[in-house]
């Protein structure tokens, strides 16, 4: 039997969470930014092992400058969240920890995972030094325009699923 998982997708207005999903499902991307408005749902058969996947359901959520004015409903039945942040931009990292508290109320006892992407546009030594200097703790650093550790996010998040099942 095929398992699905409810897993949103969550940050501020162009962080990249459109072409996180879209590089994991379709393995693209696109320069041409296009606001998502509401939702957008799409899904993803992941292989946790030779005798067992899992139905990744991905709601791609319309981004906000504040995570309290998410509709409820959006989160209802949620098994897994992706909080996603632009590395390059403050205004969607500085107040992460607030950002990252009202989530864990909203969805109480859902594995989380926390994404910087846009890593394709800062070096490493650069990116350390805004990580340390806002004191930001990762799950993971991406770029959905490379790919760079896209599927590891995911394949992550749906092994952790698959254990919590």
């Amino acid at each position: 039997m095929l398992k699905s998982k409810k897993i949103v997708v969550l940050g501020h207005f162009g962080v990249g969470k459109t072409s996180l999903i879209r590089r994991f499902v379709t393995d693209t991307f696109s320069d041409n930014y296009k606001v998502t408005i509401g939702v957008h749902i799409t899904k993803k058969v992941v292989e946790i092992s030779a005798k067992e996947t899992i139905s990744l359901i991905l709601w791609d959520l319309e981004g906000t400058d504040d995570i309290e004015t998410i509709r409820k409903a959006y989160l209802l039945g949620t098994h897994g969240v992706v909080f996603v942040f632009d590395i390059t931009r403050p205004s969607t990292f500085q107040h992460l920890k607030s950002d990252l508290k009202i989530v864990s109320e909203k969805i109480p006892n859902t594995p989380l995972m926390v994404v910087g992407n846009k890593t394709d546009l800062v070096d490493a030594k650069e990116l350390q030094i805004t990580l340390d200097e806002n004191e930001i703790t990762v799950d993971f650093l991406t770029s959905a325009k490379t790919g760079f550790a896209v599927d590891d996010l995911f394949t992550k998040l749906a092994n952790q699923l698959a254990k919590d099942a």
